[in-house]
């Protein structure tokens, strides 16, 4: 019996322990990257401004909410057929993710994760869809600043994606 209290007291001082870690944060960053897929002939370069609040949850996990602004900028494509040539120029397309956010952290300085929500499209004829980013990320500079690289996709009545290299600032 004395052996069980022994465990359980050893049991609530590591909880205890736990409770103390505390990784809650904002970071606001930018990004930029390539469209991939069915768009990218459409589209070039995307450019785009992330923001995230994260609590931390336990040692190797974050929880969080996830928004910002990306726009990829539109083409310009001209065919020729016989003696006539057509040029179409593509608007850009512009997207504000609302998401929820999950970071694992396997080791320190370095996470996994997702976000996962609905976008917002903005430019006419863009109704938006399904959003997931799965993304890595390495933290530098003493962790009060972070590079990553993800994957942007947005599932709605067209498939729009975007690879991407990100900096974000923890606040």
């Amino acid at each position: 019996m004395k052996t069980f209290y022994i465990a359980i007291c050893f049991l609530v001082a590591s909880f205890s322990a736990e409770a103390q870690i505390d990784r809650t944060n904002f970071r606001a960053g930018v990004n930029a990257g390539l469209v991939v897929g069915d768009f990218s002939e459409a589209y070039s370069l995307t450019l785009g401004v992330d923001i995230y609040q994260h609590w931390g949850v336990s040692k190797e996990l974050d929880l969080g909410i996830a928004t910002g602004f990306s726009n990829a900028f539109g083409e310009k494509e001209s065919s020729s057929v016989g003696g006539v040539t057509v040029q179409t120029e593509f608007d850009n397309a512009q997207f504000i993710p609302v998401a929820a956010s999950l970071r694992i952290y396997p080791t320190s300085g370095f996470k996994i994760g997702a976000d996962v929500g609905y976008a917002i499209g903005l430019n006419e004829g863009n109704d938006g869809g399904f959003y997931y980013r799965p993304s890595m990320g390495v933290d530098v500079s003493g962790g009060s600043t972070e590079i990553n690289v993800s994957y942007f996709a947005v599932n709605g009545d067209a498939n729009f994606s975007t690879v991407l290299l990100g900096f974000l600032i923890l606040f």
